[in-house]
């Protein structure tokens, strides 16, 4: 029965003093628990040297060379996670064992990769020279040819120049059997070997290592000298673009017909892996953005004693014997360099004890090819075992045949379950850099161990799903090689080249030169002039209105008044306390209301009523019924005034449409509205109309004296400045200032800023509700940079150089892309995930190199809006001082709107070009806390002041 179960395969687990049996055997029938197993190994599989001891913990019977439960693996996976974070700080790195060494591969394939390439693939004996066809034509397709060409064992052991000047020999002579010798192919070279890469294209050979001893290259570059050698020929040439390791190259050849693989595992001779990191994560590289493939060298795990406690005395003295002790250490317990050795010391060890083959030793003593051929099933493993053994010169049992097959799955087990465990901390890492609940990831796989032990891949699967349940991790074997992946990383370098360069060119008319930022503000120049002369006024773009408000706050305003601050669907009522002297300050209350879509588009008198039945519901709020207090009116709809208290409107925005308002002063129609009120419950003295610029400016003017300009950048833009009056043409008198409202948001409607229009702004003015109107707020301001956004990111598309070519319907949605998407996207703290995250709610489905161009997308456009207005901004502030005929001139701007406030970078870019486009001004940029609504009570107290003065 025990000889046809072993032929079934049926090994139960009944453990007995440490070994495993199989179930029909009589001694599981007939023996008690802990008593002897008479195969004769029980002892064997005792020894404390052969199990796994934890820590501060008791043996265990039959943990050969096991990890123990799944606790203990979790436990190195944690150790390991811990080196890869010494080896990624720049502090720590130069004692971590685990080195993570930045590959400067920066993108996996995303699939439209095309064109013909050569790949190099060196690191033994023979090396491959390939010629990869890389084609897109909505079927992936890749065609290779390749040739194997040998290095002489005396140019192995030469100089640096012979041997590669014998691989630039074998290049010519690949080239010239394709007669492609004349051309001049992309080559992306696989350097299997240590290296210190500085650059994609430059790696460093730290130490030879596969018999290699050529003098006069480690410290150097081998991509140099391979280009030394093939220019030194003269009869071809080709563009050497990437170097990459093994490692990387099988992640990038995995990573073309799977493009959620981002990590790359050899296990086989050797052992390593690597994986795309995040920028932020890596200090030996410059920059933030993006990923980049680390090469973890992981083989080196261990040496810095971190593995002591599970590595056993057949471990230690693998390492003793090998050429490099002390190195290696976790590649020496899992590598199939080392495995059928560990089998043989267990093997020599338990034969020495009597406890194996009688005790009888022989010189060759045994064969570690047993290791994985055993494994294949039970019975051909037995059959193999005691052929093998036989031909040895000894006389095996079955016991020693099951007990030599026993140890060859347990070091096998161990191998796959360390690798296991290692992995699980990686993958675990990019879950949490993704910050997904649920990853979804693929390992690329090659080496001998992984494609061949019978059993191992299945193991090293088993553990990783143990250790991570709630991650789903596919598993994909490269079947071509590492060298296909040399030619995947230079044809990604090469798509990412091409299209960063087809990107850059379309940018390009978005980015501003010092010198059309300085004609952009002379031009303002000119068109602030033509609005303020008579003659000129009536053709002009910028028109330069009189607010009639003629002085700023001195500190000495007093008393209570009431604000109403109209500009939307929702509008404030105010009561504004102001106080000098010891006690002077700005004291506020306020409440909002909202003006319902029927009241909007109804008659003038409806909305003038509402508006008067909220200021009435709000003085019965703050009991103050029956009062009669002065009123500021800040009234955000473009007006002309002919007074300080009278604003003619001139058309109804932002979804208005009240009839019998246009044409008509604003101030007397809230005037009739409140005498038409039944019960004359209060009395307003509307003293001042106007717009939430000067508020802004007003507001800002009682902090600081020296603020004589406002400034909004938000939804639209428009700035106002105290002007002299000599220069005010449009009213009587030339004594003193007056405060003109500029509406320059239609600066260029008259075609002077055609030349630094972009099709992307042409686009968005076609489709506005004013095609040809407010140019230069189209350019600048918060509802409009989305848009222009979102039609770079169209453009992009159908050129194939974003989100793969496919265009989404959201994305052709009209408006989808909001301003506030763009000073999230552009945030300091905001990860790339974040970004993604942003364009996925957004429906649209992007990768790591799409969020990077998203990103550099809103940068390019926010910062051409900042110079934009710093440009008109740099000629204000030089008007004012040459208005005075100042040398230097130290002038406050009062800031308001959502983009100068929420945009993480459009406030400095401003700044810095309103310093270098006037530096002969000292500008300070004061933002308001308190909206326009308490600038209107502030023209008020200052113009009941100016009043009250006159009057004594």
């Amino acid at each position: 029965s025990w000889h046809r179960n072993l032929r079934r395969g049926d090994l139960s687990r009944a453990e007995m003093n440490g070994q495993w049996i199989p179930a029909e055997h009589p001694s599981c029938r007939k023996r008690p628990w802990g008593s002897r197993c008479r195969l004769g190994v029980g002892r064997a599989l005792q020894l404390e040297n052969l199990r796994h001891r934890p820590p501060d913990s008791q043996p265990r019977p039959g943990r050969l060379l096991s990890l123990g439960p799944t606790a203990t693996l979790q436990e190195v996976s944690q150790r390991f996670r811990k080196e890869m974070e010494k080896g990624l700080g720049a502090d720590t790195n130069p004692t971590a064992s685990v080195k993570m060494l930045p590959t400067f591969v920066r993108s996996t394939p995303d699939g439209t990769e095309d064109g013909d390439f050569l790949a190099l693939d060196l690191g033994g004996t023979n090396f491959r020279v390939l010629r990869v066809k890389v084609s897109d034509n909505g079927l992936q397709k890749v065609e290779m040819e390749n040739q194997i060409y040998a290095i002489p064992e005396e140019l192995m052991r030469g100089s640096g120049v012979q041997l590669f000047d014998h691989i630039a020999e074998c290049l010519a002579n690949f080239m010239e059997k394709l007669k492609i010798k004349d051309k001049k192919l992309p080559l992306g070279f696989t350097f299997s070997f240590p290296c210190h890469q500085t650059k994609l294209d430059e790696s460093i050979l730290v130490t030879w290592t596969k018999g290699f001893k050529c003098s006069s290259v480690e410290g150097k570059d081998v991509v140099s000298m391979l280009r030394k050698s093939i220019k030194k020929r003269g009869d071809f040439d080709i563009d050497i673009v990437a170097v990459v390791n093994d490692t990387v190259g099988t992640m990038m050849t995995c990573g073309y017909d799977d493009h959620n693989c981002e990590v790359g595992l050899i296990v086989g001779t050797g052992t390593n892996a690597c994986y795309m990191e995040e920028m932020r994560h890596i200090d030996l590289v410059e920059g933030d953005e993006g990923r980049m493939c680390i090469n973890m060298e992981w083989g080196a795990f261990g040496d810095d004693g971190v593995l002591n406690d599970i590595r056993t005395e057949f471990d230690q003295e693998i390492d003793m014997g090998s050429l490099n002790p002390g190195k290696q250490l976790f590649e020496k317990m899992i590598s199939g360099m080392y495995m059928g050795e560990l089998v043989r010391l267990i093997l020599v060890k338990m034969a020495k004890e009597g406890l194996l083959f009688g005790g009888n030793l022989t010189p060759d003593l045994p064969s570690p090819d047993i290791c994985a051929e055993g494994e294949q099933d039970p019975w051909r493993g037995l059959q193999k075992a005691h052929e093998i053994l036989t031909k040895l010169g000894l006389e095996p049992s079955h016991e020693d045949c099951v007990a030599t097959l026993r140890i060859c799955q347990i070091v096998s087990t161990r191998s796959a379950n360390l690798c296991g465990a290692t992995l699980a901390a990686v993958l675990r890492r990019i879950k949490e850099n993704k910050g997904v609940e649920r990853l979804r990831s693929t390992v690329g796989v090659d080496g001998s161990v992984y494609k061949k032990h019978p059993h191992f891949a299945r193991r090293l699967h088993k553990t990783v799903r143990k250790l991570l349940p709630d991650c789903e991790i596919r598993f994909t074997r490269s079947e071509d090689g590492s060298g296909k992946g040399a030619a995947m990383v230079t044809a990604v370098a090469y798509r990412l080249a091409a299209q960063h360069k087809a990107r850059q060119k379309i940018l390009e008319a978005l980015k501003l030169s010092h010198e059309q930022l300085l004609e952009v503000k002379q031009r303002m120049r000119i068109e602030m002039e033509n609005g303020l002369g008579k003659e000129t006024h009536a053709e002009a773009t910028v028109k330069m209105l009189p607010t009639y408000v003629c002085s700023t706050p001195d500190g000495t305003e007093k008393g209570d008044f009431l604000a109403l601050d109209l500009g939307g669907t929702n509008f404030r009522v105010l009561l504004v306390r102001v106080r000098n002297g010891m006690r002077r300050g700005v004291e506020m209350h306020n409440k909002i209301y909202s003006i319902p879509v029927e009241i909007m588009q109804g008659t003038g008198e409806e909305l003038f009523d509402h508006i008067v039945h909220c200021i009435s519901d709000f003085l019965e709020y703050m009991g103050m019924k029956g009062v009669s207090l002065p009123l500021g009116f800040t009234f955000s709809f473009p007006c002309q005034q002919t007074n300080l208290d009278e604003g003619i409107l001139l058309k109804w925005t932002k979804g208005f449409k009240a009839t019998g308002c246009e044409g008509e002063d604003v101030v007397n129609l809230l005037k009739e509205a409140i005498h038409r009120r039944e019960v004359s419950e209060f009395d307003l003295d509307v003293v001042a109309v106007v717009n939430d610029t000067v508020g802004t400016m007003m507001t800002c003017g009682y902090e600081d004296p020296y603020c004589e300009v406002g400034l909004i950048v938000g939804t639209g833009s428009n700035a106002c400045y105290m002007e002299e009056m000599r220069n005010v043409e449009l009213v009587e008198g030339e004594e003193g200032r007056m405060c003109v409202n500029m509406e320059w948001g239609a600066f260029g409607d008259s075609g002077c800023l055609d030349d630094i229009r972009t099709e992307f702004d042409l686009a968005v003015d076609e489709l506005s509700l004013n095609p040809g109107k407010q140019r230069f707020e189209k350019m600048i301001s918060g509802m409009y940079l989305g848009e222009i956004v979102r039609n770079i990111l169209m453009d992009f598309t159908k050129r194939g150089l974003l989100f793969r070519g496919r265009i989404s319907e959201r994305l052709k949605t009209r408006g989808i892309f909001e301003t506030k998407f763009l000073s999230q996207i552009e945030s300091d703290c905001l990860a790339l995930l974040q970004v993604r995250s942003i364009l996925q709610h957004l429906g649209l489905e992007s990768t790591c190199d799409d969020s990077i161009i998203v990103k550099e997308v809103c940068a390019v456009v926010a910062r051409r809006a900042a110079q934009l207005c710093g440009a008109g901004m740099a000629a204000v502030v030089d008007k004012i001082r040459e208005n005075r005929g100042l040398d230097f001139l130290k002038v406050t701007v009062g800031v308001d709107g959502t983009l100068y406030k929420l945009h993480p970078h459009f406030s400095t870019i401003m700044h810095e070009t309103v310093k270098q486009l006037s530096p002969k001004c000292e500008v300070t940029f004061l933002q308001s806390e308190d909206g326009s609504g308490k600038g209107a009570a502030l023209i008020t107290a200052v113009a009941c002041r100016i009043r009250e003065a006159g009057q004594r």
